[in-house]
């Protein structure tokens, strides 16, 4: 496809103005002034919006196909979240504006979310309060880890070390050592791909800050064991910290709270239906149990006892600031109205289909491909394309295959203690129909493993642009556009 500037046409335009009345340089220094016209494209109106439109069919995401990507939630977001978000009463808001003035409610509406979202999401939790200020998951896992560290200092702790699975997710070690702790891995168990009880009871002691886990693990796997670990560490003074990345796997079945978690974040664009991917916006809420409710950041939205609302910035303890005004306000906002539609049942419901769906994709896969861990998954599963590796088809040529078959790849080459992973998330949104054309597409790949691997090699073939050469893309990028 032509770039838009590839088709100007001089003398064409899209607009038609009268001509200026008025000199358009009076006020303008010489030295300031352009010397010559803007090299801009030369188009009619039907022109440019032909180009764009045709622009955007080539684009992939979850509107238009099935995004398997495991660990990262791509699912169908309720167009009416979008709706929601839109309402004038409160798009149109400024955070400056102040919560009461003259008698008058002027974001009494928008207090009252935040509110009862942090409810919301103890009830869902078991968590005993929550901030909405982190922007994103990572940044509710460095906020959780603040809070750590915080509640550490005040007690006089000096503890340097977290103990991370070696299948946490990537950002937890990050997280932790930004917020100024050493990270030690603790090995998973090859034979059950839960993590391994007896290294980390060896593990602990009185160095040992925290244990992150991430559960249902990236392996799609749940930890029953969450109950022993929290035990463990909290007999050596050290807090759990559990990723809530995956928490749409366990809604309404699992409160994290109730085993003993210290502190957690929630992905809201990924378990409550707001969008995610490139690049946000995110919303990483971060609860905790009673004790570090002190150190949580400032402002705190509380409700008087005439039932209107304030924030409440009178928190000695309080790690500070971590986000400007209240966080990602609209994002939160999609999050509370998707939580009271689904209510508890339809939260419950969203869990159950989410495990149905990477089941049945598993149990239909397996059969063709490598399953490391063979047993009954949350949300997730990972395969492995070691075998197809030995036969010169790697993973990466697979998830290339899955893009001329009209899928989105799933997650490769995480987590890393499988060989040659392949990520797959089905998530709760899709139908059965989509999951068969999916197994189908994942079975025809297999087949040309055996019969035509050179094909994979070359994939994607029905693309604008083909397999480009990554590493010379990132090593020697031309961002120049060079005009004829």
């Amino acid at each position: 496809m032509s770039l838009i500037f590839e088709k100007s046409v001089p003398g064409r335009t899209g607009v038609s103005l009268p001509e200026c009345d008025v000199p358009s340089d009076a006020y303008i220094p010489t030295e300031f002034s352009r010397q010559s016209d803007l090299d801009l494209c030369e188009l009619s109106e039907l022109d440019v919006v032909r180009h764009f439109t045709a622009l955007s069919e080539k684009n992939f995401g979850v509107d238009t196909g099935f995004y398997p990507l495991g660990s990262c939630t791509m699912k169908y977001n309720p167009k009416i979240l979008e709706e929601v978000a839109a309402l004038p009463g409160f798009a149109e808001l400024h955070p400056f504006l102040p919560q009461l003035r003259h008698g008058g409610m002027l974001t009494q509406g928008a207090l009252l979310v935040l509110y009862e979202l942090e409810r919301l999401l103890c009830e869902i939790t078991g968590m005993d309060a929550f901030t909405l200020q982190p922007l994103a998951g990572a940044h509710g896992e460095l906020t959780g880890m603040m809070l750590i560290a915080a509640y550490h200092r005040d007690k006089g702790n000096t503890k340097s070390v977290v103990l991370i699975p070696d299948e946490a997710h990537g950002t937890n070690p990050s997280s932790a050592a930004t917020a100024g702790y050493t990270t030690t891995p603790v090995p998973t168990d090859q034979e059950t791909g839960v993590l391994d009880m007896a290294a980390l009871e060896s593990m602990v002691d009185d160095r040992t800050a925290a244990i992150m886990l991430t559960n249902p693990s990236t392996l799609g796997i749940f930890n029953g064991q969450i109950g022993k670990i929290a035990e463990i560490a909290h007999r050596h003074d050290a807090l759990v910290y559990y990723d809530g990345a995956n928490l749409n796997a366990v809604l309404g079945r699992f409160r994290p709270g109730d085993a003993g978690v210290d502190v957690m974040h929630v992905n809201l664009h990924k378990t409550f239906g707001t969008p995610h991917g490139s690049g946000g916006p995110g919303a990483g809420p971060v609860g905790v149990s009673s004790h570090l409710d002190p150190y949580l950041p400032v402002s705190r939205v509380v409700k008087r006892k005439d039932s209107t609302y304030t924030l409440d910035y009178d928190r000695s303890k309080s790690i500070g600031y971590i986000a400007p005004f209240y966080g990602n306000f609209a994002v939160c906002l999609k999050a509370y109205a998707y939580i009271l539609l689904h209510g508890a049942d339809g939260l419950r419901e969203v869990s159950g289909n989410a495990v149905l769906n990477a089941n049945y994709l598993m149990h239909a896969l397996k059969t063709v491909y490598e399953l490391p861990f063979d047993r009954t998954c949350m949300h997730e599963f990972v395969l492995s394309a070691r075998e197809e590796a030995k036969a010169g088809v790697r993973a990466v040529d697979i998830a290339k295959g899955l893009i001329d078959e009209g899928f989105h790849p799933p997650t490769m080459y995480f987590p890393l203690i499988v060989k040659e992973a392949l990520m797959i998330e089905p998530t709760e949104t899709e139908s059965k129909e989509t999951l068969d054309c999916f197994i189908a597409a994942m079975k025809r790949i297999a087949a040309k493993v055996k019969d035509a691997p050179d094909s994979l090699h070359n994939a994607p073939c029905t693309t604008p642009v083909g397999r480009p050469d990554e590493v010379k893309a990132a090593k020697d990028m031309d961002l120049a556009y060079l005009a004829k």
